[in-house]
């Protein structure tokens, strides 16, 4: 079977994927680690827009972004974010927007709302992203790019 990745010859890689059968649909749940449920939950309903389906002494349930994210209490520290093998801290979830003028204005207001997030970066490839932080040290991506499902 010949390699998916194919080199261009700007030296760009590119990759072919073939779905024959498509047996996983969508992710339903994204799990993240908070120590404060009860805190945690009110910020990703306030500071986010989240919608507060359940809450108990262990755990949130938040629809964002047409996902279910169950908050759940963890200990001191735990992130959902990992190093990867240059040393950087990595986020494991990006958000998309509907465009680079959204992704501003989306940038404009979380720094308005006292929202931990970096520079509105070029990373090299479509589009334009940042990173933001919740109370918990987690970290998430946003896109510019808006892919149709």
């Amino acid at each position: 079977m010949a390699s998916p990745i194919k080199q261009t010859k700007q030296g760009i890689r590119q990759v072919e994927v073939t779905i024959l059968d498509e047996k996983l649909v969508r992710v339903g749940t994204t799990y993240i680690p908070v120590t404060d449920v009860e805190r945690s939950a009110r910020w990703y309903t306030d500071k986010l827009g989240a919608n507060l389906t359940y809450i108990d002494g262990d755990k949130a349930i938040v629809n964002l972004a047409n996902q279910s994210m169950f908050l759940v209490k963890s200990s001191e520290g735990q992130t959902s974010n990992f190093i990867d093998v240059y040393g950087e801290e990595c986020f494991s979830l990006t958000f998309e927007v509907n465009g680079l003028e959204s992704l501003k204005t989306l940038h404009k207001e979380f720094k308005e709302n006292d929202i931990k997030v970096g520079h509105i970066e070029n990373r090299g490839h479509a589009g334009r992203n940042f990173v933001f932080f919740d109370p918990n040290g987690n970290k998430f991506d946003v896109w510019s790019e808006l892919r149709m499902s």
